[in-house]
């Protein structure tokens, strides 16, 4: 059987794959394997049940999955509050700041209003490690608590949970916001009410896009994913930079004023050089995953930054950053981590802090943006292949070599196989598009024949 957890949760179409008895039956399977240890007898000896954080994002299928969850929790003996809607970074700050014994989150991110998801936090608000996600899908249906009487667990509206959050993020600032223009594109989601207050209490002019959320519009042609409408808006408006929301604003991607595109790399840049001038980068260090582009790389070593890198995905960026202490970390798509405050990635903190440097240095987002030289770069999904050999076979490891001996220190090459279905990721960057597309496809060629599964 597949893995039941991917890499951010349980996803699936709501009401089909995720469905309210499976997110009653995994509310039960957390509590029984997030409530054991010392902590949770230490509390049961003061005679205190477990506490668990539960939120979600707008979209419809929320209510009855956040009611399954919370049904689940309870009859487990864990108090549930319900904070409602707001942010997945949200969510995870709360735990912590209540100190809460875990949470989950009802969202499935940037996809489409008909899909959904859930994650758990443990204690502190951190995401869990496979581990402990695989042994909550072992204990799915099998081992339950079912207390009784005055041990089940009671369910409560978290009155305060979005005051708490907005007080938190605007103590993270370094610089007001006074005198920038910014357009908020919120993807009618979990930002759609925290993330405009938090940019106006700061003191920037806010023009507002995508921040109506009826249950069925969340990412709907807004949002990080479609940047054309933020870009245009940002023109029409006069705006000094645009800041988009996934939809439940774990990520930040931006525009400048002449709405070209600044994605996560160039956002970690700025971030990067910024902090290390306030001596906030601990050990000057950077984390992202292999598939930022190499300018990020060149600029960080021009700033006598150093980088470090992990495999694809923020959960890994996140053991690295909690393993050794570092401060900042993310991904080119807008997951960036700063963990001075936060446990996750934050897509309004970090656009608060993008907009805040701005302010700080009085410079355009286009002037900050120029840190970093971006390479032209290009993926090319092959399928239909033995993904699996990719790493064994000689006749395109040697073809990498050529590539690589051809593009020397001005391009690189990566292929990645896919953790789903038969298919080889190739991934070129190079000075110019022209060479970039000639070589991937070059590639992409001998993996196709190479690798190649038999038709029928």
């Amino acid at each position: 059987m597949p893995r039941l957890f991917g890499t951010d949760g349980v996803r699936g179409l709501a009401n089909r794959e995720l469905t309210a008895d499976l997110a009653l039956g995994l509310a039960q399977a957390s509590a029984f394997v997030l409530t054991q240890g010392r902590r949770a007898e230490e509390r049961r000896a003061e005679g205190r049940r477990p506490v668990a954080v539960v939120a979600r994002d707008p979209r419809v299928s929320g209510e009855f999955i956040t009611a399954a969850v919370a049904s689940g929790l309870a009859s487990s003996g864990v108090d549930v509050l319900d904070a409602g809607v707001i942010p997945t970074p949200a969510a995870a700050f709360l735990i912590g700041d209540i100190g809460a014994d875990f949470g989950v989150m009802v969202s499935a991110s940037h996809n489409p209003a008909p899909d959904n998801g859930i994650k758990f936090f443990a204690v502190g608000g951190t995401k869990l490690p496979d581990v402990v996600e695989d042994r909550i899908e072992e204990h799915l249906g099998i081992e339950k608590l079912l207390p009784t009487g005055g041990e089940v667990g009671r369910i409560r509206r978290f009155a305060d949970a979005e005051d708490r959050y907005v007080v938190h993020l605007l103590g993270t600032l370094p610089h007001r916001l006074d005198g920038v223009h910014v357009v908020l594109d919120c993807a009618n989601g979990a930002a759609s009410a925290i993330s405009p207050e938090v940019f106006t209490v700061a003191g920037a002019q806010v023009t507002l896009i995508g921040a109506d959320p009826d249950g069925v519009n969340i990412n709907d042609g807004v949002g990080s994913t479609h940047l054309d409408h933020l870009a245009a808006r940002v023109r029409e408006a006069g705006a000094d930079v645009g800041i988009a929301h996934d939809g439940d604003a774990d990520r930040c991607l931006a525009v400048d004023a002449d709405g070209n595109v600044i994605d996560g790399d160039r956002i970690m840049a700025i971030l990067a050089v910024a902090m290390k001038e306030r001596g906030h980068l601990t050990d000057d260090t950077l984390v992202v995953t292999v598939m930022s582009n190499l300018g990020l790389h060149k600029a960080m070593q021009d700033a006598g930054i150093r980088v470090v890198q992990t495999a694809v995905g923020d959960r890994y960026v996140l053991e690295e950053l909690n393993e050794h202490g570092y401060a900042l970390g993310g991904e080119q798509s807008g997951h960036v981590i700063m963990t001075e405050h936060a446990t996750t990635g934050d897509g309004i903190l970090t656009g608060l802090h993008l907009v805040s440097e701005m302010a700080r240095t009085g410079k355009s987002l286009a002037e900050l943006a120029e840190v970093m030289t971006v390479f032209p770069q290009i993926l090319v999904n092959v399928r239909g292949v033995d993904h699996h050999a990719l790493g064994s076979d000689e006749v395109v490891a040697a073809a990498v070599r050529e590539v690589e001996n051809e593009l020397g220190d001005s391009g690189r090459v990566l292929l990645r196989k896919s953790g789903t279905e038969p298919m080889v990721r190739v991934m070129v960057e190079a000075a110019d598009q022209e060479t970039a597309d000639r070589l991937a496809h070059r590639l992409a060629d001998v993996v196709l024949e190479r690798l190649a599964l038999p038709v029928g």
